[in-house]
């Protein structure tokens, strides 16, 4: 028997249960096919009709299961949502009911600042606490100075240096997890982040590549999402490299970039566009050099993303409201003709 607590369950959810259901927690999603944890075990689940499509489970919910069937996914906490790669709009849940998102990303090479904002504004979008770790510490020659650099973007945020091969600094962000908690490591291919998956869980669960000797990087060799149980009681979802990384809201992006906010609510029109109006605090920002135009340019490019996606969200809404009515109106015009 597991106690569902270490496995991040929580007394209140008990209501949320359906009459003769028990709780399992989605720890891989595999064609439609669900490895659930439960009180009893790990459990192969069959997801029911109400869980296909739109309704389907992510890595880290909690759902109700009749036997082998699960027939309900519980509300969710929190999860780690993006823009589905590729040519659509649709949303796409990588990781569900987070406490922490481990945004992670490499000290081998220059540091990609615009990139880690990205995943921080997606991740404080979460309703989870976002941790940047930058992993192959061994690999940089001035680990404090890097540190430093990315700390001045990641606002708010600790950002933990770790190197997978001596160990250092894998207790630190082991301790940002604990018992009970559930984080879910993200970022781009190649950062270490199988690597340090192993040296969390204090073995080799996850499979790692050769890494180049020409920039210090690697393939990430992760094909699916998994929930991994930590030797301490933590949870970690375990992600694929993602090739693209979309917002699906503005929820986390004033958060991520709340300088550029704070100097933008200075402004002294409401509805300024931080070009040439006069009074722009941003503008002037700029102009006195604290204003980095790197990151002014990034915020802009991550609202317009968002105002798009707000946009493709609403006409799909539209659209399927559309279908729901016709579909309705054929349903009465079959029905009229056969009481004829």
């Amino acid at each position: 028997m597991t106690d569902l607590s270490l496995l991040g369950w929580t007394p209140e959810r008990a209501a949320e249960l359906p009459e003769g259901t028990a709780a399992g927690r989605v720890a891989r999603v595999d064609r439609g096919r669900l490895t659930v944890l439960t009180a009893d075990g790990e459990l192969r689940a069959h997801p029911g009709a109400a869980l296909l499509g739109d309704g389907a489970p992510a890595v880290g919910d909690w759902v109700a299961l009749r036997g082998e069937l699960a027939v309900a996914v519980l509300p969710r906490r929190s999860a780690f949502t993006r823009v589905a790669a590729g040519r659509t709009s649709a949303e796409q849940a990588v990781a569900a009911n987070l406490d922490v998102v481990l945004v992670v990303d490499s000290l081998a090479g220059p540091q990609r600042l615009r990139r880690v904002e990205r995943y921080l504004a997606v991740a404080w979008g979460s309703g989870a606490t976002p941790v940047v770790v930058l992993t192959k510490a061994d690999l940089c020659d001035d680990v404090p100075a890097a540190v430093a650099e990315v700390a001045e973007s990641a606002l708010g945020v600790d950002v933990l240096p770790v190197s997978s091969l001596s160990g250092d600094g894998v207790a630190e962000v082991a301790a940002r997890i604990g018992p009970g908690r559930t984080a879910a490591m993200v970022g781009p291919s190649g950062v270490g982040k199988s690597s340090l998956a192993n040296a969390l869980l204090g073995r080799p669960a996850v499979a790692t590549s050769e890494v180049r000797e020409s920039d210090g990087r690697g393939r990430h060799t992760t094909t699916a999402r998994e929930l991994h149980v930590l030797p301490d009681g933590g949870l970690l979802v375990d992600t694929p490299g993602m090739r693209e990384l979309g917002v699906v809201d503005d929820e986390g992006i004033d958060t991520a970039y709340a300088d550029v906010t704070d100097l933008a609510a200075g402004c002294r029109f409401r509805d300024c566009r931080h070009r040439s109006e006069p009074g722009c605090a941003i503008a002037a920002a700029l102009e006195d050099g604290s204003l980095d135009p790197a990151r002014y340019a990034a915020w802009r490019k991550l609202q317009a993303e968002a105002r798009r996606q707000a946009l493709r969200s609403d006409a799909r809404a539209r659209a399927a409201e559309h279908a729901r009515v016709r579909a309705l109106h054929r349903s009465y015009r079959t029905q009229s003709h056969r009481l004829r």
